[in-house]
């Protein structure tokens, strides 16, 4: 007589064999996971087989099960013979040792219409023989790897996918609270108002005249070369001055209205002399006028904030900006050289410094940025010089 397999690698492959009639005949597929409700129809169908075991020993040929006395009348799965979808989904994916001999011979007599003692004197599947146990190990346990294998990196990209949402989840609130509570990007730009912000620009301003260390600053101006890119919604610059550099960014308010944040360029995170201002991009002349919160860039603690109005006036767009460096032309005019090289292959040259007012060429910027647009943080009457004390 041929010797039967026993133990895990026989119900696997029984439970299989099942698992494949099962699908062929009802066109019902059955997910092979750890999801017990996936097995749910087999045990059903294998139950009713098992629930008949008391009955049909001699003819199909098993192990004698005694009588299920069912005083309550219980259904599926309470009674003493019927199969869950959590025990094959156990005994399927290897965790069962010893599987219950009512679920191997309702598996036999399944597939073979014969039990489990009937089929080892006429064995018709040699898969289930001894001999062949190596083999058909080696594919269980082949099988069973890929399973377990497949179940571990499921679960492991569910829980990665889970942490993500989670995480992605966190960030966007975290986000949202800090971009309502600090009012960034309250407004999208149209593209013509990126186009009008967007590019080169002058600026003038009048804080030398409230720096203290500078003995003859009545009636100063300095001028800035302001280049300004946009990103997401939002814009950057890089602001080159007489004696140092900002950089910051600018952000629409509203239709025409933008603020502006810069700080001193350390080359670090450091943040050195904020400032902030507020302009309307409206305007029939060309001049837009900035009221900035500033400095009058002095140093140490002679840097004072104040309050002062700035003209921006366009240059164009496009380009690239080169600042000019430790040149005999720098010592020369005792100033800072940024050129601008435009589209149409043309260099632009600006000579960045403090000078009178009165020797720019544009009259009109003379009464925006005089003594009487500077606006003191701490009331100081010597501070300004005037031309009616002074001059």
């Amino acid at each position: 007589m041929s010797k039967l397999i026993k133990g895990k690698n026989e119900i696997i492959y029984l439970l299989n064999k099942c698992i494949s009639k099962y699908q062929l005949e009802t066109g019902k597929e059955i997910i092979k996971n750890t999801n017990r409700k996936n097995y749910e129809g087999l045990a059903l169908t294998l139950s009713q087989i098992s629930n008949e075991l008391p009955f049909t020993a001699e003819k199909l040929g098993h192990s004698i099960y005694s009588i299920d006395n069912n005083p309550n009348n219980l259904t599926f799965p309470y009674r003493k013979y019927d199969i869950t979808g959590g025990q094959i989904k156990d005994a399927l994916i290897g965790i069962v040792s010893t599987p219950r001999a009512f679920l191997v011979d309702a598996c036999y007599i399944y597939l073979y219409n014969m039990g489990r003692n009937a089929f080892e004197l006429n064995p018709i599947d040699e898969n289930l023989l001894v001999d062949n146990n190596f083999q058909l190990e080696a594919r269980t346990t082949s099988n069973n790897n890929r399973l377990y294998y497949s179940l571990s990196l499921c679960l492991v990209l569910f829980v990665c996918l889970v942490f993500s949402i989670y995480q992605l989840n966190k960030t966007n609130n975290y986000w949202k609270t800090i971009k309502t509570d600090m009012n960034l990007l309250p407004y999208q730009p149209s593209q013509a108002e990126i186009d009008s912000l967007q590019g080169l620009w002058l600026c003038f301003t009048g804080s030398p005249q409230a720096r203290i260390s500078d003995a003859n600053r009545y009636h100063k101006v300095v001028s800035n070369l302001v280049n300004i890119s946009y990103k997401n919604g939002y814009f950057t610059f890089d602001r080159y001055g007489a004696n140092f550099d900002h950089i910051g960014y600018i952000q629409f308010e509203s239709p025409n209205l933008i603020s502006i944040y810069s700080r001193i360029n350390t080359g670090s995170e450091k943040v050195a002399s904020p400032r902030h201002s507020l302009m309307n991009l409206n305007s029939s002349t060309g001049l837009l006028n900035a009221i900035s919160a500033s400095w009058n860039f002095d140093v140490g603690e002679k840097n004072k904030i104040i309050g002062i109005r700035e003209i921006y006036i366009k240059q164009g767009k496009g380009g690239t900006i080169e600042e000019v460096m430790n040149s005999v032309e720098n010592a020369s005019c005792q100033c800072k050289i940024v050129k601008w090289h435009q589209p149409n292959n043309e260099v632009k040259v600006f000579y960045l410094k403090n000078e009178l007012l009165d020797s720019i060429q544009n009259k009109s910027l003379i009464p925006l940025i005089n003594e009487n647009s500077i606006l003191l943080s701490d009331l100081d009457s010597n501070l300004i010089i005037s031309k009616g004390l002074n001059h």
